[in-house]
């Protein structure tokens, strides 16, 4: 199909780093803005620091310590929820490397790469699956902040305690910090996370210290949460749905990952940067949730699952001070960087002329809020089998069909014009791909009846399990899997550079 002549370009240059720039004007693009655009070359600058220290900042992060404690509130003692929780992200960040090339090399964000394989129109749906979820994660996390909050504000100011809807007025005062960064742009981010992520790990290591001297050291609170933490339920049972949590849980980043390396030096620092921030990060701050939630059997008698309630059952109004301000920290980074420079892409791209970066960050807190967080984030059960998985599936599905499309119909060639024209190669049939939209939609469908049963029953677990629900506890591997082939053999005998 043939583009009308002011869009026909020449080649796009290369640069010695293998980065590609558009070489004419695309603002004229309805489906372009300024937040949308490709980044020039000379705006690529994070290098491998900046990248594992965004990770870093996402990484420690009280979601991350509930997943560990979570997996043990469910029945696994702490190394197998240790193998667990390192495997999980050793498998994603296989999709993170590869979703991120795109990003480096063509300067692209997510929702513009998503116009390669969905179309150009058809683009926003993967996009608005993405959004909706980022929304979900920014409600939990401003809601664990707000809970931080509260307990500062206590600990600092006992009478605050008595006052009428203390805890939703944190919650409001947290999520108002958040739309002022959210105003400050994504250089905002950048600066928020590399010096944050230090004193996280600090924070983190912090709390380690507690719990080995309050338990009697690391070996005996270990050994001990071993003893009192074997259940009735097999590990075998337990695994498959862990496992699926794991790998859900950054699921989310694994698509929208090009948002970030669009800004990387070179693939070397993306690549590196990530393998180096996410798994060992994960990993070392999961090992820190396991150990703590260890010392509460040992010390309390029950497993403390949730690290704000944690400080406020053992800590002097210092420590407690101390403990909030961390986890504040740590919730700011990781929703600035992970639930809202995706959405506030993925929003904008619906209506680029109307709706920019900083518009789309806004959508995004106050959908964040209508979708009640407080109930998403109240049982450690739910939050693993319903919320966790749930949405992994539909994450996984749109992975398979853009690495497919990517790596292999395209190996890895994009045109960074077509991207942006609305009659270009990436049109398909009315600016939507029919193959794309069928491959998502067969990759969903078999885990929705396990999706329904898991969210009807309390806790997400389904005691008499059908072959449904077995395929609902391995939703992102599902979904991945027979969205990639789907993809692949619709679009079989196509050429991808037509």
């Amino acid at each position: 199909m043939t583009r009308p002549k002011a869009m026909r370009p020449r080649e796009p240059e290369v640069a010695p780093t293998n980065g590609v720039e558009p070489n004419i004007d695309l603002s004229a693009s309805p489906l372009w803005n300024p937040d949308l655009a490709p980044t020039r070359l000379a705006q690529r600058t994070w290098s491998t620091y900046n990248i594992a220290a965004l990770w870093i900042g996402m990484s420690v992060v009280i979601t991350t310590y509930t997943l560990a404690s979570g997996i043990m509130q469910q029945g696994m003692i702490w190394w197998q929820a240790m193998l667990t929780i390192l495997l999980g992200n050793a498998i994603v960040l296989a999709p993170m490397i590869l979703n991120a090339h795109a990003g480096t090399k063509y300067g692209v964000s997510f929702p513009v790469l998503c116009r390669a394989a969905f179309g150009v129109r058809g683009a926003n749906v993967p996009a608005l699956l993405r959004a909706i979820v980022a929304c979900g994660w920014f409600g939990i996390q401003t809601w664990i902040g707000g809970l931080a909050l509260h307990q500062l504000l206590a600990a600092a100011w006992p009478a605050w305690t008595s006052v009428p809807g203390n805890i939703w007025m944190a919650f409001a005062a947290f999520w108002a910090v958040q739309v002022i960064i959210i105003l400050r742009g994504l250089e905002g981010i950048k600066a928020l996370e590399s010096w944050s992520a230090p004193l996280l790990l600090g924070g983190g290591v912090a709390l380690l210290w507690w719990a080995v001297n309050a338990g009697g050291g690391l070996g005996r609170i270990l050994s001990e949460s071993t003893r009192l933490q074997q259940g009735d339920t097999p590990f075998w049972q337990l695994f498959p749905a862990a496992l699926t949590a794991n790998v859900g849980y950054w699921a989310t980043l694994s698509l929208n990952i090009p948002d970030f390396t669009r800004y990387a030096k070179s693939q070397r620092s993306q690549a590196l940067g990530q393998a180096l921030g996410l798994p060992t990060t994960m990993t070392a701050f999961a090992f820190i949730g396991v150990a703590v939630t260890s010392a509460t059997i040992v010390v309390l008698g029950e497993a403390i699952w949730d690290p704000v309630a944690l400080l406020a059952r053992i800590g002097s109004p210092g420590v407690i001070i101390v403990g909030a301000v961390i986890v504040m920290v740590a919730q700011l980074t990781t929703n600035m960087a992970a639930n809202v420079v995706s959405p506030a892409n993925d929003f904008s791209s619906l209506a680029p002329r109307r709706i920019s970066y900083v518009t789309g960050g806004l959508i995004t807190a106050a959908i964040g809020v209508l979708m009640m967080p407080w109930k998403l984030y109240a049982d450690a059960a739910a939050y693993i089998f319903t919320w966790l998985i749930g949405y992994s599936s539909l994450m996984g599905a749109i992975g398979g069909v853009l690495i497919a499309d990517y790596w292999i119909l395209r190996r890895r060639r994009l045109s960074l014009i077509d991207l942006f024209a609305l009659d270009g190669r990436y049109r398909y049939w009315n600016g939507v791909n029919p193959n794309a939209m069928i491959a998502l939609a067969a990759a969903i469908l078999p885990v929705v009846p396990g999706f329904v049963r898991a969210a009807s029953t309390p806790g997400g677990q389904v005691s008499h399990p059908t072959i449904f629900d077995s395929l609902y506890t391995y939703a992102w591997f599902v979904t991945f899997g027979i969205s990639f082939f789907t993809y692949l053999a619709l679009m079989r005998g196509d050429d991808p550079r037509t």
